[in-house]
């Protein structure tokens, strides 16, 4: 057992118990049928991320576990438990403590202070949207991490505290051209996912930039989509 969790903690009754030295989360395992496996998880924000993997179960938890999940065999186990290991790293506010955590001693009285505060925030940011979006483009699923943008939906700037700031809901990562398209209003997402183009695009620029067909966000969930409502309503351009 690794896939991130490598810390064999006592056994609960019949499941094997597991944590992480990288992130909070504990994972408990024990069989299911004939090859399968019953794994229980004690955050609920990183299980109600995961609720498309595997099958419910109305199996018994362990002691501290809040949901769990049945898997038929091994490969989608260990699918499901390194993509747990992923969002336990960002959900529901890993992010926050680890930008507190570094930024606690650092002094923000000038503006050259303040930015390396920032600077601190936005590559945690970066680290925690490559981790949810598991290093690809949201929209394109281009894997190259050097060229991929961390992109807030709601802006830095115009977010009200730290909490939105850190918060890897409000974040998609993409390919530059989109992230650029993005941040300046060209383009925002609807609800269902689908990329909607500004129309003071006009069709030749729309073409140039890959925009003349229909694109869409994969994974959208309801964290993302109250800021994505922000983003409709205050950047994209009419």
């Amino acid at each position: 057992m690794n896939n991130g969790f490598d810390r064999e903690l006592p056994r609960a009754g019949g499941w094997l118990a597991f944590a992480s030295t990288q992130a909070p989360l504990t994972v408990w395992l024990r069989p299911h049928g004939v090859v399968g496996c019953l794994v229980a998880l004690s955050l609920p924000g990183v299980a109600r991320a995961l609720d498309t993997y595997g099958d419910a179960t109305g199996e018994a938890l362990p002691p501290g576990a809040r949901a769990a999940r049945a898997f038929p065999d091994f490969p989608s186990l260990h699918r499901f438990l390194r993509r747990a290991f992923q969002l336990a790293k960002s959900l529901p506010d890993e992010l926050l403590h680890a930008f507190e955590k570094k930024t606690r001693s650092l002094p923000r009285t000038t503006e050259a202070e303040r930015l390396v505060v920032q600077r601190v925030g936005q590559d945690l940011f970066r680290d925690g949207l490559l981790d949810y979006w598991e290093g690809r483009c949201a929209v394109t699923g281009l894997a190259v991490p050097e060229l991929l943008r961390a992109s807030h939906i709601k802006a830095w700037a115009r977010c009200e505290s730290d909490v939105e700031r850190l918060d890897v809901f409000n974040g998609l990562l993409l390919a530059p051209h989109l992230d650029a398209a993005f941040d300046r209003g060209f383009i925002t997402v609807a609800d269902d996912g689908e990329i909607v183009v500004s129309p003071v695009l006009g069709a030749a620029d729309r073409r140039a930039i890959g925009l003349d067909a229909p694109l869409r966000v994969a994974s959208l969930v309801d964290g993302h989509r109250a800021y994505l409502r922000w983003h409709r309503a205050t950047y994209l351009k009419e």
